[in-house]
């Protein structure tokens, strides 16, 4: 299928009508409709409802999406390669969830350079779900994560395990029974021990999704809640938040996913890097 086809059905997706998905690619609305007609021949099935509000996604239009993105990336990680096949010996694609860049992967990525310095690096940031995905499907070699999901043909390898203690920026706080306690969504692990070790609590008022950007509205507007040991550290060695040593921790494993029929060097030396990263990180 000719990439366009599908670049051009997620700018719709996106801008949600196909003028302004016309303008987003630089093209002509009727060079527009010309491609989603022939997507929809190629597909059998149409992939768009167009009404006066604009372009909805039918349900073949839905299912075809994630299709789509993994054509255009794909298509974008293949220019990528080739054009690096001059100056260097192979590309290593990595993905590892926000919380676990700071201080682990970010220390990772020039060990590594080091190591093996002719293999370049693609970086990439998401979710579990999908950068599990994402490593189902190819688009990257290893994934270091909190949430994996057995699959068959893939290695689940516990990295480091986080220890998430609650941190407040009164000393004195009655978190989590506080108003200005934020409760952190940290995975249904979490969920789980944080309900029994907290049996009583009422609702919060606030609960954000994103570590980083909890620690964020703490710092800046005051509050308590729970974050990994190694995220806080520096905060509270300047005395900016304080541990709660009265109220229980919880246990949060990451770990990296990668292929089990992997066993050339380079790969091997990336995932020992991984390994003595974590080792230091966990001792820091």
């Amino acid at each position: 299928m000719d990439t366009e086809l599908a670049r051009t059905f997620l700018a719709i997706v996106e801008t949600g009508t196909f003028n302004r998905a016309a303008e987003q690619i630089n093209v002509t609305q009727s060079t527009v409709s010309t491609r989603v007609r022939t997507l929809e021949s190629l597909l059998g099935q149409p992939v768009f409802q167009r009404s006066k509000a604009g372009a909805t996604l039918t349900p073949a239009g839905a299912q075809f999406r994630r299709y789509a993105e993994n054509l255009v990336r794909t298509w974008q990680q293949a220019r990528q390669e080739v054009g690096l096949s001059a100056r260097f010996d192979g590309l290593l694609a990595v993905g590892g969830q926000f919380t676990l860049w700071d201080r682990l992967m970010v220390r990772w990525i020039p060990w590594m350079r080091a190591a093996v310095p002719d293999l370049a690096i693609r970086a990439e940031v998401g979710l579990s779900e999908g950068l599990m995905r994402m490593l189902l499907d190819g688009q990257i070699d290893i994934a270091v994560l909190y949430t994996p999901h057995n699959r068959p043909g893939f290695v689940i390898e516990e990295l480091l395990d986080e220890q998430l203690v609650l941190v407040a920026t009164d000393p004195a706080s009655r978190a989590p029974h506080a108003d200005d306690y934020v409760y952190v969504d940290w995975g249904p692990e979490f969920q789980i021990s944080h309900g029994t070790a907290f049996s009583g609590l009422e609702a919060t008022s606030l609960w954000i999704s994103h570590g980083p950007l909890g620690l964020q509205h703490i710092l800046g507007n005051g509050g308590a809640g729970y974050f990994p040991r190694r995220l806080v550290r520096s905060h509270v060695e300047a005395g900016r938040l304080f541990i709660l040593k009265d109220r229980p921790s919880f246990s949060r494993p990451a770990y990296m996913v990668h292929p089990e029929d992997r066993d050339d060097a380079r790969f091997q030396t990336a995932l020992q890097g991984l390994r003595y990263v974590a080792a230091t990180v966990t001792e820091g």
